[in-house]
């Protein structure tokens, strides 16, 4: 039977003709799919935004034309960015018949980083050309004041399309580029700026392009009180807005002794190398072990980090491990009974920053996350390990360091796989695949199943009796784990509450970690709402931060948040998770009252937990006024999930129709990096300092 009979039959008409193919037009395409762009709509992708126009300032910076970028933080959630660049030229293009500065703003791949040798850049971070387009597309107002050639030019625009031509509004002695724009709602759903996300990005960056003056303020709040257009640089205005500006002359060098800040170096001399690979290409490293067993390896292309590596980092990886290796056998550090090191074990303690600049590059998606540069990966090699090699020869202590401390991680590593098998085997020869203390669900689909983690064997018992069998597990754990922030593979297995989550777990630990075999889907950490709780759930985090990675970036772990206060108001009962949800449903003068006798209370005395109080006049233990009619309120403070029954438990934390769970993400992996090794680290003067800083942030539980 023909497709044409088929169709008749079916009662259908054949509809799929020439005229059922839709054509986006201009900036239509970055509207419709907007993640195919700057990778998502949600806080990353918005501040994506920033660094879409600031890389085009910055490409002006690395080709010579530019010293000094800011960046502005506005009121009405408006970004402004300035550059003393040469400025967009506003002259005809010929091809699109307006000016060049609006075929930019509202052309896909058009702009200065195509044209081979006659190209705008030599050098540049935007491959596609589409940066100041998408953010001009995705914004509801964009204005464009461009200062050149003695003139100020300026256009504006919304959602990708003009407003009225480019016209010359005045005269000025500066040049540069100006842009300000203001992120559609229609395309995000959140438009939160963080101004310490935007610092940290930007700091980034000044350790990137060396000589480059890269101011940073945060005008959010100031609200009427600062024009767009006031200054060129707002820097400028006699006003106190809160403002950073960095300017480093050190390069990648630099960047590793902060990054190493808090750190113990193992070696004095930081290794760095900056060479040229021809007139427009450059490869740039530095390094340096310190006394740690994590690895902060960051690297760029043309100033664009990419998180996931790439043939760059390919490169290096190799040349380092292949430069340790012949050192060490060459010197006899490396004794003849040894293996070879691995990837994995020169990779231990270490802080690199490698970075290229390629002429023709070529990035995996708009985001840049991965470089594909096949010819990045031979540069590297070669610049690295001629130059590391040198800086070992001519540095004998810090070499024997270094090969000290891979010979060290090299050990560690066999001690480590011995204990994971050992774990791994005795769970399989005695039938205990699984702990004896998980109370795993029924169901066998990783997608459905939930894993609580409590504390203690009180909150257990009672969270196992409240559960979904059918898809909830439970594993409590006694006490506090190890702190596994400086401890190896082989002490961490030690411990029995981390083999028994491991094993629940079922992605099994290090080489052979496998995120597919993952159990559940949902991790969920349920401690108590003080402050051993907290600490307890900090211990976890790290040990999945540090081992599981993967499955903080896969969005599978999540924080429950238990009600502190169980109120009832005659028969009605309602759960508090906060001081203020407890104002809302008893009523602000009644906290307030109960504050002022809880306050009045003599030291050494307790008060009760619990509270009766006449919603009528706030009197406790059931004073009543007898002029009004009153309802008697019953306020019950939990410590801890355990002393909740079943049937609260379930209520207010686990029942997926009414519990409240927070996802634990990671938005700067240098800064969790930073904080974890803060935290849990040995640095104690450091720890201290960063909790005096943030001790506002703090949502104290006293």
């Amino acid at each position: 039977m023909t497709k044409e009979k088929t169709l008749k039959k079916a009662g259908k008409k054949d509809s799929y003709g020439a005229d059922a193919i839709t054509i986006l037009e201009g900036l239509e395409p970055v509207r419709k799919r907007p993640g195919m762009y700057i990778g998502t709509t949600g806080i990353d992708g918005l501040h994506h935004l920033i660094t879409e126009i600031f890389d085009n300032s910055r490409d002006e910076a690395m080709g010579g034309f530019a010293d000094h970028i800011e960046v502005t933080l506005l009121p009405g959630n408006r970004v402004r960015v300035v550059d003393n660049g040469r400025g967009i030229p506003v002259d005809i293009h010929k091809q699109t018949k307006v000016s060049a500065l609006e075929t930019i703003m509202t052309t896909l791949h058009a702009g200065g980083k195509f044209g081979g040798e006659d190209g705008g850049y030599k050098v540049s971070g935007g491959l596609h050309g589409v940066g100041a387009s998408v953010v001009n597309a995705l914004s509801i107002y964009c204005k464009v004041v461009v200062h050149k050639d003695g003139g100020i030019y300026m256009q504006e625009y919304s959602q990708g399309k003009r407003k009225a031509l480019v016209k010359k509004i005045g005269s000025t002695k500066e040049k540069g580029t100006i842009v300000v724009f203001e992120p559609d709602p229609a395309i995000f759903p959140i438009i939160e700026f963080s101004a310490d996300r935007v610092v940290d990005h930007l700091r980034q960056q000044a350790y990137l392009v060396k000589g480059l003056r890269i101011t940073v303020n945060d005008a959010s709040k100031y609200e009427g009180k600062i024009k767009e257009d006031e200054a060129f640089y707002l820097s400028d205005l006699e006003l106190e807005i809160p403002s950073m500006s960095f300017y480093f002359e050190g390069g990648l060098l630099s960047l590793v002794r902060f990054y190493n800040s808090i750190q113990k170096p193992i070696h004095k001399n930081v290794f760095y190398i900056e060479k040229k690979t021809n007139e427009y290409e450059s490869v740039e490293v530095s390094l340096q072990y310190v006394d740690d067993i994590s690895c902060r390896l960051l690297a760029f292309a043309n100033n664009i980090n990419t998180p996931e590596g790439g043939t760059h980092v390919t490169g290096f990886k190799t040349a380092l491990t292949r430069t340790l290796n012949n050192y060490g056998r060459k010197n006899n550090l490396i004794k003849e009974t040894e293996d070879n090191f691995t990837g994995d074990d020169v990779l231990e303690g270490l802080t690199a920053v490698v970075s290229v600049k390629l002429r023709e590059i070529q990035f995996e998606g708009q985001t840049k996350a991965k470089l594909g540069s096949v010819e990045a990966q031979s540069s590297v090699n070669t610049v690295f390990s001629e130059a590391f090699t040198y800086f070992l020869e001519e540095n004998p202590d810090d070499a024997k360091a270094i090969i000290n401390k891979v010979v060290l991680a090299l050990k560690a590593r066999k001690a480590a796989k011995a204990a994971k098998d050992s774990v791994l085997r005795k769970g399989a020869l005695e039938g205990m695949t699984l702990p004896g203390k998980l109370a795993d669900c029924q169901s066998k689909s990783a997608e459905d199943s939930e894993l609580f983690i409590v504390e203690g064997d009180s909150a257990g018992g009672t969270a196992k009796s409240g559960r979904d069998r059918r898809t909830q597990a439970i594993l409590p754990l006694r006490g506090k784990i190890l702190n596994i922030e400086r401890a190896r593979l082989d002490r961490l297995l030690e411990s029995e509450q981390i083999r028994n989550l491991v094993i629940a777990l079922g992605t099994a630990i290090g080489d052979t970690f496998d995120v597919l075999k993952l159990r559940y889907h949902k991790i969920i950490i349920a401690t108590d709402a003080d402050v051993d709780g907290a600490h307890i759930r900090t211990l976890i985090l790290t040990l999945l931060y540090r081992y599981f990675r993967p499955l903080i970036d896969g969005g599978f772990i999540y924080i429950a948040q238990p009600p502190l206060y169980k109120i009832k108001k005659g028969k009605e009962i309602f759960y508090a998770y906060s001081d203020d949800d407890k104002a809302k449903i008893v009523g602000k003068e009644i906290v307030e009252e109960i504050s002022e006798v809880e306050e009045a209370v003599p030291e050494g005395e307790e008060v009760e937990e619990e509270e009766d109080v006449d919603s009528a006049g706030g009197n406790k233990k059931g004073k009543k006024d007898d002029k009004a009619k009153s309802t008697k309120i019953h306020i019950q403070r939990y410590k801890g999930l355990g002393e909740m029954n079943s049937e609260e438990l379930w209520e207010t934390t686990m029942d997926p129709a009414r519990r409240i769970l927070k996802q634990v993400t990671i938005d700067d992996t240098v800064a969790a990096d930073k904080v974890f090794d803060v935290l849990m680290g040995t640095d104690v003067p450091s720890r201290k300092s960063f909790i005096q800083s943030n001790a506002t942030k703090a949502n104290l539980d006293i």
